[in-house]
This record gives C-alpha cells, structure tokens and sequence, in this order.
C-alpha cells in the first residue's frame, strides 16, 4: 500500500528530529573549545533561519488571503515544530504549564514528592500533589510554594494554582500507593492485567467489547490511555517507547506522545485521552471513560 505525501512529510519529521537530536548529543561530547564553536554555529544558523521566517510570517499576516494560508499552515505538525522552535508560535496554556512542571519536576521528586497537571481553567492552574507534597509540614508547604512559584512566574496566563484532593481519578498511580478498597470496587472499573504482565518501558494493550486501552509501565508508574493516536485514530500499543524520555512514538505515522501527561510533542494541540487507573491486590483495574 503506498503513502500518501502527508505520511511520507510526518515520517520525515520524525527522522528529521532524531538526526538532530543525534547530531546535538554528538556535539556535546567534543571538548570545551569544539563544543563552543559547534554551538555558536548552531544559534547562527537558528538566529538566521528566525528572522526570514518572521519576516515571512508577518507578510502573511498582514494580508487577508496570506492569514488564512498561514492559518493552514501552521496545522501541519512539521511547519507547526518549526514555527515553535523559533519561538513564532506558543503552545497553548494547559502545554506550557506541562513543561513546566517537567521542569520542577526532579526537585519535587528528589524531596519524595511529585506534581500532576489536572487541568487548566480561565487564569488558574489546577494540579494534584503526591509523596512529601502533602501535609502541613514546612517540607510540603514549601513544595507547593515551589510549583505556584514555578508556574506564575513561567506561564503569565496562570495567575492561582489551585490543589486538587489527591484521589484516584489520576491516571497514574505508584505501587506503593496502591490502594485496597474492600470488598468491591466502584461502577465503571474494569480488571486488567497482573501489574507484572505490564512489562517496564512495553506497552500493553487491553481490549473489551467497545473500548481498546493502552496500558504502560514506566519506572514502576502506571498509565493508561485509549489506545487511539491522536492524529488519526490508529492503535499505538506497537508503537516504540523510550524509557528515559517518556516518549511513546506512533509507528503509523511517527507522532510522539509524552506518556506522563499524554500530550502530543509533534503536534501540541492533540492529546491522548487517559483513563483513572488503579492498582488493586496486585491487578490493575482501568476506568474507561
């Protein structure tokens, strides 16, 4: 079956970004001097590349046929990424404060603690707080000062951050959280596999009558999502994890996803849909919406 040219630019795009990403590491192994001189031509190159492409972008804004080619145009993931790198577009709000908190992230975790966007709503960001971060203790109030701090101060949108109860609506929860409920479990959860059947860094797929789920286990932390790409609607249980970046990569048409927030790194407007997930006797059990 041959692709189309929208396939064959989305492949590209991804072969593109990992040459690059390749090229970089390189760099970053010569010596001081090398390394410097190598990174000096690199902001040249993208300094230059920035401003033909400002200057592009702003003749097509200021034309009414150019706006709506523009418009178009930034749809397309390759021209979206390229547009983002130089800073031309801005990811959306809930995007931005994702990143951010990617960036408090190690600190919250190297104090026992941990930090989950929930949602985005007007001026106020609403996250769950999890480990250290809870309690009255001058540890956990210092915590959450750090990720107000952090996403006030990084994205201006967000005026209030706001803590949501730290129930199992995530969908992520750690083995040694798991919780017991009794004798039964609430409406709507279905049992899934043996938390060992969910191999670290395979994802793993779960099919009911009406619902394919994708379940991944990353460092001992679960996620689940429909087992729909966010381009097209196609599975992604074959599709390559890397472990290290939490990046799931579509093997249709090479989209890549973060898996612990579900974002789409390739294309920033979609999303991958979770689902609440729980750990229960050593089962997992998934909620699908």
């Amino acid at each position: 079956m041959s692709m189309d040219a929208s396939t064959t630019a989305e492949m590209d795009l991804e072969s593109l970004a990992q040459q690059v990403d390749q090229a970089l590491a390189q760099v970053m192994k010569l010596d001081g001097p090398a390394r410097a001189a190598a990174l000096d031509l690199k902001r040249a190159i993208e300094a230059f590349h920035k401003l033909g492409l400002t200057q592009i972008v702003q003749r097509l804004k200021a034309d009414p046929r150019g706006k709506e080619l523009l418009f178009e145009l930034v749809d397309e993931p390759s021209v979206y990424a390229l547009f983002a790198m130089h800073g031309i577009v801005r990811a959306d709000v809930a995007t931005q404060a994702a990143r951010v908190l990617e960036m408090v992230r190690p600190y919250m975790r190297s104090h026992g603690g941990d930090v989950e966007l929930v949602r985005v709503e007007g001026d106020t960001a609403f996250v769950r707080l999890h480990g250290a971060c809870n309690g009255c203790s001058l540890s956990a109030v210092t915590l959450r000062e750090s990720v107000q701090e952090a996403l006030t101060t990084h994205v201006p949108q967000i005026q209030r951050v706001e803590v949501v109860p730290d129930d199992p609506v995530s969908g992520l929860i750690l083995p040694e959280e798991i919780a017991v409920d009794g004798a039964g479990m609430d409406a709507g959860w279905l049992q899934g596999p043996p938390v060992e059947a969910v191999e670290p860094g395979v994802p793993y797929r779960m099919d009911t009558e009406d619902t394919s789920i994708l379940i991944v286990n990353l460092d001992n932390q679960f996620y689940a999502y429909r087992n729909q790409c966010a381009h097209q609607g196609l599975p992604l249980d074959g599709g390559m994890l890397d472990v290290e970046s939490c990046v799931l990569t579509c093997p249709w048409h090479g989209f890549r996803f973060d898996v612990t927030t579900g974002e789409c790194l390739t294309a920033p407007q979609a999303q991958l849909e979770p689902f609440p997930l729980r750990i229960q006797e050593g089962r997992i059990w998934v909620r699908p919406g």
